[in-house]
């Protein structure tokens, strides 16, 4: 049972009391006991695959338990569906925005109500000004970043006023603007007695905002308390294996030597829709950290180099040759891939195996040349990645849906790896995974520069640009207005130029 950290003494607002359940043979969760009280925010972490989603479900009604028991107000309570949890007070914001992509944002958001249109939208108009939200309410669902559709589904939980508020990695896609605003909502719902529990990979998160955390570690909770017996390197021990964290910690850093090299990637002036007149150098072996704010023009940039979007003007080489405008199809074969933001939209063919998901890039290639590629080289591509990667799998032939988060992006990773590219673009490549996978994904990344392959990584973790990056770039309204060396790199100077603050620096040529 978690900590109080609230110091009340009534009754918790949710209890859960031995909760087992498994599917088929797979065990999932093993007796969990949990609970948070009126005003206490109970942060859960744990690595994927470790069973929060599973207890989630049960909570929600979405699965039943095997075993066990969830009481309201200490009074058992019957969660068998959906409509029970939301009229026990129990509300979910999912990580993975579930919207009706052709319904607008009000639409989406006042589904469900039988109330007075009028005053749900004053009801909602005060949300979104407390949160600092600029939402064109009249938009298609469709046409939201992820960003905006994770604000859509927060709102969709505050509009609902639930007792009990199940918030799922609700910063993984916002700026540091609106991280703010979200926590400053957060303790106005604590002063107001709201129960949440938070699901969180960023562990600074869980000391700035919880009051009590819990550890799941495979189905079961083996770390739990009031947050202030808890540092972050107890936290981060207790998720890591601990191979993975005397990796990290003995590792040098190997510098670049750029005026050994020749740059691999050139980009020249570079303007697309949302940013203009972009210059840099990429060289082989360097990870070039790409720092901004959520609408800075980043995605953009790099989609544009990929060939996704239309070049507008400048110019993209790629050792030495012009491929500025080219499609996606002939820059991947020129010698560049791409490890997209939103795995789930763009980078898994979710009803396809593990092996054909690692080695779809190769079809068509060069390399490849057919459709269809021998299945005994395909598995034995699959099951090269599988093991450099440490990819946790039952079997290769599996959906690529049976994977966690984490071992979900590692396939990803390597699908881009496999047409063994000159440049790899990484946009958001640890979002959504657990710290035990984000450690593998870091060596991934890491592995590629030794191997000489030059990295351009985007990340609006600048823990992770400063973990990283050789040399960072800042990206501002569109324009680079900053670019540091190793040396350079810290959080509070890339947080200054993405926000602007810092003045204009000369970028490297």
């Amino acid at each position: 049972m978690a900590g109080n950290g609230s110091g009340q003494s009534s009754a918790p607002r949710l209890q859960i009391r031995g909760i087992r359940k498994a599917f088929g043979q797979n065990v999932v969760l093993k007796g969990i006991d949990m609970s948070v009280r009126a005003g206490e925010v109970l942060a859960l972490i744990g690595g994927n695959g470790a069973g929060k989603s599973t207890l989630m479900k049960i909570i929600m009604g979405i699965y039943t338990c095997d075993d066990g028991e969830i009481l309201i107000d200490g009074q058992p309570a019957r969660l068998g569906k959906p409509s029970a949890s939301l009229a026990a007070g129990i509300y979910l914001v999912p990580q993975e925005p579930l919207l009706f992509p052709n319904m607008t944002v009000l639409e989406n958001i006042l589904m469900g109500f039988n109330e007075n249109e009028g005053e749900l939208k004053k009801r909602l108009a005060k949300h979104m000004e407390e949160l600092g939200f600029n939402l064109n309410l009249q938009r298609k669902a469709n046409t939201l970043s992820i960003a905006e559709q994770q604000l859509v589904e927060l709102l969709r939980g505050l509009m609902r006023n639930a007792q009990v508020l199940i918030l799922d990695e609700p910063t993984s896609a916002l700026t540091f603007g609106e991280v703010e605003a979200l926590f400053k909502v957060v303790k106005d719902l604590r002063r107001k007695g709201i129960s949440m529990i938070y699901i969180t990979h960023r562990l600074n998160e869980v000391f700035e905002i919880a009051t009590d955390v819990a550890i799941m570690r495979d189905g079961v909770i083996t770390l739990e308390g009031p947050v202030e017996k808890f540092t972050k390197e107890m936290l981060i021990q207790g998720l890591l294996p601990q191979d993975a964290a005397m990796q990290q910690n003995t590792r040098a850093y190997v510098p670049v030597r750029y005026e050994a090299l020749k740059p691999v990637l050139q980009v020249k002036n570079l303007t697309g829709y949302g940013f203009k007149n972009v210059t840099f150098d990429l060289y082989p072996g360097e990870i070039l950290g790409i720092a901004g704010v959520v609408g800075a023009g980043r995605t953009e940039l790099i989609s544009t180099i990929f060939g996704r979007d239309k070049t507008l003007g400048g110019q993209v080489i790629l050792d030495g040759k012009d491929i500025t405008g080219l499609p996606t199809k002939r820059v991947l074969q020129e010698g560049i891939n791409f490890v997209p933001e939103d795995r789930h939209c763009h980078g898994l063919f979710k009803i396809r195996s593990i092996s054909s998901n690692t080695t779809s890039a190769l079809l068509g290639t060069q390399k490849i040349g057919k459709v269809n590629m021998d299945r005994r080289q395909q598995k034995k591509i699959a099951q090269k990645y599988v093991d450099d990667f440490r990819t946790k799998i039952v079997s290769l032939e599996d959906l690529i849906g049976s994977l966690s988060g984490g071992n979900q992006q590692k396939v990803v990773i390597a699908r881009a790896l496999s047409t063994q590219p000159k440049v790899v673009i990484l946009d958001e490549p640890t979002r959504g995974i657990d710290a035990a996978a984000r450690s593998d994904v870091y060596s991934i990344i890491r592995q590629l520069k030794d191997a000489g392959v030059a990295v351009l990584m985007v990340s609006s973790d600048i823990e992770e640009v400063v973990e990283l990056a050789d040399r960072a770039i800042t990206v501002f309204q569109g324009r680079i207005n900053g670019e540091f060396s190793r040396e350079e790199i810290t959080q509070d100077v890339l947080t200054s130029a993405s926000f602007g603050i810092a003045q204009e620096r000369t970028v490297h040529a």
